[in-house]
């Protein structure tokens, strides 16, 4: 095994100690100043009694630097998001039984943890580097027993009211995180810009520890600073602004900021010039976009992971890419396949969820492998391709089984397409609820074509029928779209349940294919 991270940036302290580390809005640390740092704050949580530590901070060095004491001393760290609602929050600090909060935001924290009927007992004020943090001891939270070897726990998008939260070791993210260094190539002279949340754990390893591992400089700013507000407000034209002042070279996108970032370069906005290497992952990316960033110079690398597997399973990268896949499995992760199709992962996986049954001694989870949930194949030069959801699989009246992900894909290729979501649950066809790129008649014909072109590449039994017109695009804002770009079905088919059942009743002895359906609003 690879030294530890903690290991390495104590080398590079001595090594290299005024090369720079981290850089925040107010203040960088050098690598031998972020070593003094781990050590001062390493001995602050070793002096707290907190058993399990929620890190409730914006992004900032501040953030890293305690994330990676507690990493140093082996206390479980639990990142919270600031976009989690109360709720959410309350939930997790109950589940992982978080009794400390860390946080550069007292007062919002001191007003959530009261709506949330959780008590506080002592508050510290600390001070590292001319940043304050305040350090909230919660009084009636019941203690949790978390399986051993926990250092972090990671909720997943919060898309449910109540995420479970994943239970690694250090011993796992340090796995992934070489894996990464060796498949990214990372470089000293690399300049990592988080545009993502740090408690996203993609984020958390590969725009912290990867590049630490390197020898590079990780640019964590506020999150407004880099235009993002929330899990969905973007100011795309501040995010490619911050890009370019800061010359990164690399930086972590999901699908939808990707989509902001190309089209306002599309639209003229200057690109970021220093960039080698994109990441963008979280939710499948339609081919189409990725076609779009490679005509205009952004080296973006389609990536597969999940919290439970540690991150990143899979990854293309510079010397070995092939557009319409997630890339080759990474050196730590070995990928087989189910009956079903559907991909099981082994090499870093969890130690199990907040309230699992304890493991028992001699078990080793990496050496198990983990059902993804999600259905894909490797093809013959061993690129993983997804293909759907296996929850999401339905089966026809005809006893065929379809993946609304691989149909919706075949959709969203054609221009005319901005989104799609399949149905046909025990039907005999199938359904698609589309979001055009425009409103006009020239659309709309645009749109059948496309259904059309999909359709002669598709089997019969996955072709699309009829389409109907969303009243609205699919966002997260209207609880239709996670935050990290996933389709909520069940939110979608609740709101065009009616019609879409209607539909199958007035066509259902119609055998023409392809039928623009207008919804009320268009038939006014």
């Amino acid at each position: 095994m690879s030294q530890s991270v903690i290991d390495a940036l104590v080398q590079r302290g001595k090594s290299h100690p005024d090369s720079p580390a981290l850089v925040g809005n107010q203040y960088a640390l050098t690598y031998r100043e972020l070593s003094a740092a781990i050590e001062q704050l390493s001995a602050q949580l070793r002096a707290s009694p907190a058993r399990a530590i929620g890190l409730a901070l914006d992004n900032s060095p501040l953030w890293a630097a305690l994330d990676l004491a507690g990493l140093n001393i082996g206390k479980p760290i639990v990142p919270l998001p600031f976009f989690f609602s109360t709720e959410q929050i309350a939930h997790s600090i109950r589940d992982a039984g978080i009794d400390c909060i860390l946080t550069d935001q007292p007062e919002q924290y001191h007003k959530l943890l009261a709506a949330a009927g959780i008590e506080t007992d002592t508050v510290l004020t600390h001070t590292s580097h001319n940043q304050t943090f305040s350090e909230i001891r919660l009084r009636n939270i019941v203690a949790k027993t978390l399986p051993a070897e926990t250092i972090k726990v990671t909720y997943t998008s919060g898309t449910t009211g109540h995420p479970k939260g994943v239970c690694l070791s250090a011993d796992t993210l340090q796995r992934v995180a070489y894996s990464l260094l060796a498949a990214t190539c990372g470089k000293t002279n690399d300049r990592h810009v988080s545009v993502l949340p740090l408690p996203t754990l993609l984020e958390n390893l590969a725009g912290v520890y990867v590049p630490l591992l390197a020898g590079a400089t990780c640019h964590l700013l506020p999150l407004a600073e880099v235009g993002l507000s929330g899990s969905t407000g973007l100011d795309v034209k501040k995010m490619l602004s911050t890009l370019i002042k800061c010359r990164a070279t690399t930086t972590i996108l999901t699908p939808q900021i990707l989509h902001a970032m190309v089209a306002a370069i599309e639209a003229g906005h200057p690109a970021p010039q220093q960039l080698r290497f994109v990441a963008v992952g979280g939710a499948p990316v339609a081919e189409r976009l990725l076609q779009r960033a490679e005509a205009l110079g952004i080296p973006v690398f389609e990536g597969y992971g999940l919290s439970e597997c540690a991150s990143v399973v899979a990854l293309n990268t510079e010397s070995e890419r092939c557009t319409g896949s997630v890339g080759k499995p990474l050196a730590h992760a070995q990928v087989k396949f189910a009956e079903d199709g559907e991909i099981l992962v082994a090499g870093a996986t969890l130690l199990g969820y907040t309230g699992d049954t304890p493991l028992q001694p001699g078990e080793c989870p990496s050496t198990k492998f983990w059902p993804t949930g999600d259905i894909g194949h490797l093809d013959k030069q061993g690129f993983l391709h997804l293909t759907g959801r296996k929850k999401n699989i339905f089966i026809t009246s005809f006893g065929r089984n379809v993946s609304p992900e691989w149909v919706e894909r075949e959709l969203t290729l054609h221009p005319a397409i901005a989104q799609a979501a399949v149905f046909g649950e025990a039907r005999p066809w199938n359904v698609a609820v589309i979001v055009p790129r425009g409103n006009t008649p020239e659309i709309i014909s645009a749109v059948s074509q496309a259904i059309a072109e999909a359709n002669s590449v598709l089997p019969d039994y996955a072709r699309v029928k009829c389409w109907l017109p969303a009243q609205a695009p699919f966002l997260p804002q209207n609880g239709q779209l996670t935050a990290n770009g996933r389709l909520k079905r069940e939110t979608i088919w609740q709101l065009y349940q009616a019609p879409i059942e209607q539909l199958y009743e007035e066509k259902s002895d119609d055998n023409s294919a392809n039928r623009f359906i207008p919804t009320t609003e268009d038939a006014t």
